[in-house]
């Protein structure tokens, strides 16, 4: 998942009441609105349920965290994953999407219940210190060698989804219908949902009537936003490369250089931002990667550029992608390349704007609110420029309602701290310093089950 805006730290820190002792104070029971299908004496046996389960929680975490996986390399993963789930009762699908994996338990008649977790790491280096901290490098199709570590909190998505599994199959008096729990690949380079539905995921599993997933957030342990609506930005990755004639540093009127053709492009995508789109209109280019040549006398014959894009608009997408393809060929122009050495882009993984279902948002509410107290659930978040694709297992489906909601992982000492220090947040995803609270992961657990709960109690009620 990607960095967060301003806008949300600010909004989040204005809501948080939290003691010096965090965690405890965030879930003291609030004045919950009325409306919630799942009872007090349910939520509070989830809470009892789930701190037993803590240290396990906690144990299976740390594993997580000491042994990432990349994007569709996530086969350690998806065995415990697999493993867990089958010792719970659930029916396991694997290998669904490369990687992914799928259990079913299912448990009379009622509402289908998707939960969905995403498994793969970043390629950083992780910088933590923390006694399991990620050591792990690999090579990647290309033979590039990169450091591996969970740094954007997938390795608390998936114990929290495994938490959520062990409650919900040991409530199951407590509740009707099916809950469907996924494990998917590659979430970062957005391409594991897609992966998923393409490789006949629903010829195996029924489609969903709820689609539910939760992410880490930097903000204090035992904290909870989401809003309705569109909330998470639409975003497309592509591979632009320069094509030139490589030759002597010493040279380069006898070469064409790409490298200077990429530079000149860089600079000129930042136009179409902020002259072409409505400033009205939030919309990101981003280049995450100039990869070119390895010496420093020798001119490459190619440049590439990784390029990532934020919109919520589609006719800004649509700008944005016509833009960079015009400057890159006004770029090719300009050095009087031939045809056979025009820019070429390759389109990768991308996805719609996230945008929750407002019933849904206003149902979990008060149920949440009994969890943790009315001062840890915010429900009014601004909208987010981070992407995911959790949505697109469910968006070309007829039913396609979904919830996705953020949930505070750093120590609230960490956050007061950082506050003090002119700070947002005390580390950031993506980061090589980014870290999650242990405290927080009954909390992920808890807050999966009780939504899993209020979205299957339906019909016992």
């Amino acid at each position: 998942m990607r960095l967060f805006l301003k806008s949300i730290f600010t909004a989040v820190t204005r809501c948080i009441v939290l003691s010096a002792d965090g965690v405890s104070a965030a879930q003291a029971t609030g004045t919950p609105e009325l409306g919630s299908n799942v009872p007090k004496t349910l939520i509070d046996k989830v809470n009892a349920m789930v701190s037993d389960d803590s240290v396990r929680l906690q144990e299976i975490f740390k594993d997580l965290h000491q042994h990432p996986e990349l994007g569709f390399m996530e086969v350690r993963t998806a065995g415990i994953v697999a493993k867990e789930l089958k010792a719970l009762g659930f029916d396991v699908n694997t290998g669904i999407g490369k990687t992914g994996v799928v259990g079913i338990l299912r448990n009379g008649e009622g509402p289908v219940v998707m939960y969905r977790a995403d498994m793969d790491a970043n390629a950083v280096e992780e910088a933590t210190g923390l006694p399991y901290e990620s050591k792990v490098r690999v090579k990647r199709a290309d033979g590039e060698e990169v450091p591996v570590a969970h740094l954007c909190g997938h390795d608390a998505h998936v114990t929290w989804m495994l938490g959520v599994a062990k409650a919900m199959a040991s409530l199951k008096s407590d509740w009707k219908g099916t809950l469907i729990l996924v494990g998917q690949p590659a979430e970062e380079p957005i391409l594991g949902a897609k992966a998923m539905v393409d490789d006949g995921l629903y010829k195996k599993i029924p489609k969903p009537d709820y689609l539910i997933g939760l992410h880490t957030s930097p903000t204090p342990t035992g904290m909870v936003f989401f809003k309705s609506g569109d909330f998470s930005a639409g975003t497309d990755q592509l591979d632009v490369t320069f094509h030139g004639i490589g030759g002597h540093g010493s040279s380069p009127h006898l070469t064409k250089d790409p490298v200077l053709m990429a530079s000149a492009a860089i600079v000129q995508y930042q136009y179409i931002v902020s002259r072409a789109i409505n400033p009205l209109n939030p919309a990101v280019i981003t280049v995450g990667s100039v990869q070119a040549g390895s010496d420093n006398n020798v001119i490459p014959s190619s440049a590439l550029l990784k390029i990532n894009l934020r919109w919520y608009v589609e006719a800004d997408r649509q700008l944005m992608l016509d833009g960079i393809e015009r400057v890159n060929q006004s770029i090719a122009t300009a050095y009087n390349l031939p045809a056979s050495l025009k820019p070429t882009t390759v389109m990768k993984g991308g996805s719609k704007v996230l945008s929750n279902d407002a019933e849904m948002a206003r149902i979990i509410k008060p149920t949440l609110q009994s969890l943790l107290g009315d001062k840890s659930v915010l429900v009014e978040a601004p909208k987010l420029m981070g992407s995911e694709d959790f949505h697109h297992l469910v968006i070309d489906n007829k039913n396609h309602q979904y919830l996705y909601m953020y949930v505070g992982t750093a120590n609230p000492k960490d956050f007061k701290k950082a506050q003090a220090e002119g700070k947002q947040v005390p580390y950031s995803n993506h980061n090589p310093d980014y870290r999650v609270d242990l405290d927080a992961i009954p909390v992920g657990a808890k807050v999966g089950t009780v939504t899993a709960l209020e979205f299957l109690a339906k019909t016992t009620n």
